[in-house]
């Protein structure tokens, strides 16, 4: 709707023509969303938490067929003593905070069983003192080969699967080479653990 008006100057009067909105219309405008609009909202968001491609899912990671684990202790083909001791120790814990399996001390009461050796230990050095020489930060590098049996069903869960995990220690820190091996071992227990999930 419009509506004329004149506007007089020296150089004579002249119409104006200014633009009217009714109530109507900016009522029409400023309306907030229909029910319809908020429905679908919330039918995409319930699809999304369901739907497995939607990115989100409830599923666990791990295997759900079997519940329980026998641990081999862990073979050492280096010259490193008593680190199976340790990865394997670190391993049985890391299992039982992490996966919803239990570790059982008989293998004939277990549904799958777990072996592996360390196969490599590797040490070098990241820094050194530039008036001395001497190494102030190390590195220790561990590499495993890990396997996962199901007892259940024959298969192999893990087959001679490589693992590798680093740790770093100073000296100047007082950080000595045993505080990087228990580092480094209880790194490469969490590699076996992420290893353990469920390949999508």
């Amino acid at each position: 709707m419009f509506q004329q008006t004149t506007h007089t100057s020296k150089f004579g009067s002249r119409p104006l023509v200014t633009p009217q909105y009714s109530r109507a219309v900016l009522r029409t405008t400023s309306a907030p969303p229909s029910v319809g609009f908020w429905t679908g909202i919330c039918l995409f968001v319930c699809l999304c938490g369901c739907v497995p491609w939607a990115g989100y899912s409830q599923q666990s990671l791990f295997p759900q067929d079997v519940d329980t684990i026998y641990l081999h202790m862990f073979d050492n083909r280096t010259f490193w003593r008593n680190m199976e001791y340790d990865l394997t120790d670190a391993l049985a814990k890391r299992i039982e905070a992490r996966t919803p399996y239990k570790i059982v001390s008989d293998p004939d009461l277990a549904d799958t069983v777990m072996t592996g050796q360390i196969t490599s230990v590797s040490q070098g050095v990241l820094m050194t003192d530039r008036d001395t020489g001497n190494s102030v930060e190390q590195e220790l590098i561990l590499r495993a080969v890990v396997s996962w049996k199901n007892y259940k069903t024959g298969a192999l869960l893990a087959d001679n699967e490589t693992v590798v995990a680093s740790a770093s220690f100073s000296t100047a820190l007082q950080q000595h080479q045993a505080y990087g091996s228990k580092l480094a071992t209880n790194r490469l227990a969490v590699k076996i653990v992420e290893l353990m999930e469920t390949r999508w």
